[in-house]
């Protein structure tokens, strides 16, 4: 595998944002969209690193009916390309999943003026009807959302007040969850109120980012559940928890970040998490951008698993797939961002192999 070296990285990242919320440096691509991207019914990839592997993932053109021993344990990712709350249901309904008590629905609330944040109108419907609590932290690097006084209005502004409870998990502080087996980390510190929810959807929108190369269920875990010091925690691979997001070694924090995501599973239980990624305004800018780039190609769909290695996984394979991709890929690839798969797998977090199942069909 291709290694980023430091001082490389740090000129990069340098130049794409100060703290997360700068327009990228990456040249932007414009190029026609096709009419669908959609996967095949069902499909079983490992460790693809470019188009032809991610393309061949898709070879199929039916459900298998003699799957390998290997397939039958792999976890299922779910796929629709209607992205409407009609889609998010039938996603979320595919897993077969019920919460057992209070459940958080953690988003990204989105930096104004202008970021890709889910709407309102695609999940309120979803939220509403499994009774759920919005939940998010502050940041760490300034912005409107690094204050509880500034972030509530941000959740106010985006609508999300408007269908559900609103909680700023680390508004009154902040909590350790260890870390079992790991390098980097020790523990996750996370907003006190997370320890008021037994159970948890990771409702994220996947894009890519100026700093993990892309953003999807790991992040918006490893990250976004994190309190401000716990922000810092593991973008300083455990170094420290005050000072810059910014690390010499990019690898490093990338393993910090999956560490981190085992550290909630194990405390809330595998049982009581689940996983959907929403693949639309697919920008080379993360959510944390107020004013991302426009997306070079179209969206894709919504995906849904109980596994948040594999549900990342089918999404960077279907970026790969996509046309005009050239941009997202180049992000990814300068990021080492396939390195968090690859670690997340190797600690034991889920699988790079999964079996897609297409709910069109």
């Amino acid at each position: 595998m291709k290694k980023i070296t430091a001082l490389i990285l740090l000129a990069a990242l340098v130049l794409t944002l100060s703290a997360c919320g700068r327009k990228s440096a990456d040249p932007v691509t414009a190029s026609a969209a096709p009419e669908s991207a959609a996967p095949q019914e069902s499909a079983v990839t490992q460790d693809p690193v470019n188009s032809d592997t991610a393309a061949a993932a898709a070879e199929t053109t039916a459900p298998k009916t003699d799957a390998t021993p290997a397939e039958e344990a792999a976890p299922l990712v779910y796929f629709t390309s209607d992205i409407s709350p009609e889609g998010l249901q039938a996603v979320y309904s595919a897993l077969n999943w019920t919460p057992s008590g209070k459940l958080a629905v953690k988003v990204s609330t989105g930096e104004p003026p202008a970021s890709n944040y889910l709407r309102a109108d695609l999940i309120g419907p979803l939220v509403q009807s499994l009774n759920g609590t919005i939940v998010e932290c502050n940041t760490a690097y300034g912005g409107s959302r690094s204050s509880s006084a500034m972030h509530l209005q941000v959740a106010a502004d985006h609508g999300f007040t408007s269908f559900a409870d609103f909680d700023l998990m680390d508004e009154e502080g902040e909590v350790q969850w260890p870390v079992t087996g790991g390098t980097r980390l020790e523990h996750a510190i996370v907003g006190s109120h997370a320890e008021n929810y037994s159970d948890w959807l990771i409702l994220s929108h996947f894009k890519e980012h100026a700093m993990a190369g892309f953003g999807g269920a790991i992040k918006n875990v490893g990250i976004g559940m994190s309190s401000p010091s716990g922000k810092v925690y593991v973008h300083s691979a455990g170094t420290r928890t005050s000072g810059s997001i910014m690390h010499s070694d990019q690898d490093a924090w990338l393993e910090a970040m999956a560490e981190m995501v085992t550290a909630v599973r194990d405390h809330v239980g595998p049982e009581h998490i689940v996983y959907i990624n929403v693949m639309n305004r697919l920008s080379v800018d993360c959510d944390c951008d107020g004013n991302p780039a426009e997306p070079d190609i179209h969206d894709i769909g919504i995906l849904a698993s109980t596994d948040p290695v594999a549900l990342d996984q089918a999404c960077v394979d279907l970026v790969w797939q996509a046309e005009g991709n050239e941009s997202l890929v180049r992000r990814i690839e300068s990021r080492d961002g396939l390195h968090t798969l690859q670690y997340a797998e190797q600690i034991g977090l889920g699988s790079r192999t999964y079996t897609l199942q297409n709910l069109d069909s």
